[in-house]
């Protein structure tokens, strides 16, 4: 077997990766979800003024806890999702080396996405159920206003990833579990196409350990959060629409839409062209440390240790 390509040691690490990143960093990603549902009128009022005003109602609202709200179906997806992120741009890289043995900039690309297209038959129904999970602080205090009642008096819906996935499934099939799948797939491959050549090439310039050819683990964490940084805020208009068309439960007076350009037209025109930003420091918060999380523990090489696989 090629032993510059061993897949099981990979899966290892990738599971590993996924989810140490995500218990990290899910209590800013939740608040980048709010932020991003959030709807603002022309005389509106938000409900949230910032980053950490969200955080800090959130949590005075719903306690720590709170703050982990959707972290169940998260941690049990991000298992299979980053192996498949992590893993198919390994294989997708080493599949399309020339006959140099290298990787051109338009092949590091096409790896990129095609790890990214491949990721969306896990990410799109996992980040569906997580929206919910996360949005139902906010949709409800949302609906509490509009009755007249003290917005921050309202408590989350009691909802559960098992019977939002029944209600869909009996509802739409299991297709309505792939609601917003467009969006996750214009969003995540443009990610991987971006994230992946530019961390590759950061890494490749860093020290390397002693008697290997991996870098030094804080090189490899830097190198994750840059690129994860520029991908993540080059994204960011498509991760709005996509949180827009997977929120199931629209507060009184929020808007819906039908497609990708029903809700990028609608954005533009009610919430102006800074709408599609919302959230982009929190994604950025959300993604830089945890990619940059998750790509150390990858090239740790921790299940090639327990394993005995050279790491390569």
């Amino acid at each position: 077997m090629d032993t510059s390509f061993i897949p099981i040691p990979k899966i290892i690490n990738g599971s590993i990766a996924g989810l140490v990143g995500v218990t990290c960093v899910f209590p800013i990603d939740l608040v980048k979800t709010r932020l991003q549902n959030q709807q603002i009128g022309p005389t509106g009022t938000p409900l949230y003024n910032s980053l950490f005003d969200c955080a800090k109602k959130t949590f005075r609202n719903e306690g720590f806890f709170g703050m982990y709200r959707g972290s169940g179906v998260n941690l049990l997806l991000i298992t299979p999702e980053k192996v498949i992120k992590l893993v198919g741009n390994d294989l997708f890289r080493h599949v399309l080396k020339n006959d140099q043995n290298k990787l051109t900039l338009p092949r590091e690309l096409l790896a990129g996405a095609g790890a990214g297209m491949c990721q969306i038959v896990i990410t799109t129904p996992m980040e569906l159920l997580k929206i919910q999970l996360q949005d139902a602080g906010r949709s409800a205090r949302v609906d509490m206003s509009a009755a007249g009642s003290v917005a921050s008096e309202a408590k989350p819906q009691r909802l559960s990833a098992t019977q939002i996935t029944i209600d869909l499934v009996k509802k739409k099939g299991i297709l309505g579990l792939y609601q917003g799948c467009g969006a996750t797939l214009l969003r995540d491959v443009t990610f991987s196409a971006i994230y992946f050549p530019l961390f590759a090439h950061l890494n490749a310039k860093g020290k390397r350990r002693e008697g290997s050819n991996q870098a030094v683990f804080y090189h490899s964490f830097a190198s994750g959060c840059i690129a994860g940084c520029v991908a993540s805020f080059s994204v960011n208009p498509f991760d709005v629409v996509k949180t827009r068309l997977q929120t199931l439960h629209k507060g009184k007076g929020e808007e819906t839409y039908k497609s990708i350009p029903d809700c990028f037209r609608k954005v533009y025109s009610k919430e102006g062209p800074k709408a599609f930003f919302k959230g982009a420091l929190c994604r950025i918060l959300v993604i830089a440390p945890l990619f940059g999380i998750a790509q150390t523990v990858y090239y740790l090489g921790v299940a090639e240790y327990l394993l005995g696989y050279p790491r390569n």
